[in-house]
């Protein structure tokens, strides 16, 4: 498939001014008003308000603002049931210029595994129509909190991956260069590339846009391209789906409430100190093993 992302082209052809730019995105269920069966231990979706995984949100502002910085244009792309056009709609009117919705009922219980062959053969599709610059993923979803989609697509596509990125610092068509800073363990990362790539984005490097009148009125208008498994490209349907999917799922639940509440804790004194010794002394009153590991709390006397 890498090779329909080939950018050995004559770089005084229109057609290939500009970015292009491709945002995975997936409409996930309110994570605040989820809820799970009872018998079958499975999300329950039906009645749940739905929305763009926030995470994607960050990736769409990202492309947004290199497509605003070096032209060209931004296109969404989704793999869900009909009713996930409507992200896309709201994706449209944050400012993206083009949307396509991958929608069969041969994907239904795909694990990221079958959700990655099914997205990277949509995107080998829009790479052989005009090749593609960058694809951006979030980081992880909210359902599924896999991390694992992104870097999927990446592996089958044979791009190189820059995951859980913070900031793109250049974007250089010229040299077919991307630097980003990478957040890793004790630290950051700056890492460079050649393009194209797939990016996955954290959460809060940037301030997601307010859609634009236009921007609304052209959404409301636009046509979502929609594509069956067979018009995605997909060669081999029995990696789709729930046939394609070796991830057995054990069980799904819910959080036990807790059902103990807050306590109040009196302290004589405004003192940092002496408002950390009356926390400890609760703590430990409550986990003395804890307080045996860690050793007595250093009195005020003491601290002094």
């Amino acid at each position: 498939m890498d090779a329909v992302f080939d950018h050995d082209t004559d770089p005084e052809d229109p057609g290939r001014r500009g970015l292009n730019l491709v945002v995975c995105i997936k409409q996930v269920p309110d994570s605040a008003q989820i809820r799970v069966h009872p018998v079958t231990n499975t999300i329950m979706r039906q009645g749940v308000p739905t929305i763009i995984n926030p995470y994607d949100l960050f990736a769409l502002e990202e492309a947004m603002r290199l497509r605003d910085q070096y032209g060209g244009e931004v296109t969404v792309l989704s793999m869900g049931p009909p009713m996930a056009e409507e992200a896309l709609r709201r994706a449209l009117g944050l400012g993206a210029d083009k949307a396509v919705l991958i929608t069969d009922r041969r994907f239904a219980g795909a694990d990221t595994l079958a959700t990655s062959y099914a997205l990277a053969s949509a995107l080998a599709k829009l790479g052989a129509e005009r090749p593609i610059d960058v694809v951006f993923t979030g980081k992880q979803t909210i359902d599924g909190d896999t991390a694992q989609v992104g870097p999927g697509v990446a592996r089958r596509l044979g791009l190189n991956q820059l995951t859980y990125v913070a900031a793109i610092d250049l974007l250089d068509r010229a040299t077919g260069e991307i630097v980003v800073r990478r957040r890793a363990e004790g630290g950051l990362q700056v890492l460079s590339s050649r393009l194209p790539c797939l990016v996955t984005v954290l959460e809060g490097v940037n301030e997601i846009r307010r859609g634009s009148i236009e921007d609304m009125l052209r959404a409301a208008r636009a046509e979502v391209t929609v594509w069956s498994a067979a018009d995605a490209g997909i060669e081999d349907p029995q990696q789709c789906g729930l046939k394609g999917s070796p991830t057995l799922v054990k069980r799904v639940f819910a959080p036990t409430p807790r059902e103990e509440s807050a306590e109040m804790v009196a302290v004589d004194g405004k003192r940092p100190a002496q408002i950390a010794d009356a926390v400890l002394d609760l703590v430990f009153a409550h986990a003395p093993k804890l307080e045996t590991e860690l050793g007595a709390a250093p009195s005020e006397k003491e601290r002094r």
